[in-house]
């Protein structure tokens, strides 16, 4: 059964980036999209009344894990998935360029609805971003509950050590219903950082931390996040 569920997410998430092997190009536009659909998310997100501590907690965070969309629909099998941008920031608040990820996860459950939620996720300790870094973190996100237009959430998530390594923030479109959706995980999409940075091989961990490739396309993420933690 988790190998239906890993199959079913994995499907659903990365379906609208399958394209033939010729095609980097269109990678390329998927992974720009990705760039400015997440700068729009932290312009709304940051510029909200109501994240009045997203603005605050974001101060102090080493990193940010901004997921656009994040879709979460279900009956009797819950799933939600989503792809998204890492970013860190050096000791002189300075932005680095966005790594990729996707975000998966499923419960089995008496599901109903459909929800598309704008994440953002504050990583708030060095523990919290190596184990990004490492495909390591599982996200406590609980959707039992979401109304309205507008819905902010935020809850902590920790790796193996104790404390609250990341914090997430959400604003919902649409209605969710049922069991929690629990155990959600970040993996590295390197196929979209090879395309977006036009280089072999490229790791999250040397764009985030080594900062070793760079692409003018993510300037307005990054002067965003500037922005908003002014």
């Amino acid at each position: 059964m988790k190998t239906l569920i890993r199959s079913i997410l994995l499907i659903a998430v990365m379906a609208p980036l399958a394209v033939p092997v010729h095609a980097e190009d269109n990678l390329k536009v998927d992974a720009q999209e990705v760039v400015s659909d997440a700068t729009f998310t932290i312009q709304r997100l940051f510029g909200h009344p109501d994240f009045t501590r997203l603005r605050a907690m974001a101060k102090d965070a080493k990193g940010v894990l901004v997921i656009p969309s994040l879709l979460k629909a279900g009956f009797i099998l819950g799933a939600e998935g989503g792809n998204g941008v890492l970013l860190s920031r050096d000791a002189d608040g300075i932005w680095s360029y966005p790594a990729f990820y996707t975000i998966g996860g499923g419960s089995i459950g008496l599901q109903a609805g459909f929800q598309d939620a704008e994440v953002v996720l504050l990583i708030l300790t060095n523990n919290g971003l190596n184990a990004v870094l490492n495909n390591n973190v599982t996200l406590g996100v609980d959707a039992s509950v979401a109304a309205g237009p507008v819905g902010q959430g935020i809850e902590g998530s920790t790796t193996t050590n104790v404390g609250a390594d990341i914090a997430a923030f959400s604003k919902t479109r649409g209605l969710f219903g049922g069991g929690a959706l629990k155990g959600a995980l970040a993996y590295e999409r390197d196929d979209l950082a090879d395309a977006y940075y036009n280089a072999p091989n490229v790791s999250a961990r040397a764009i985030v931390m080594e900062r070793a490739y760079t692409n003018a396309g993510a300037d307005a993420l990054r002067a965003a996040l500037a922005t908003a933690n002014e």
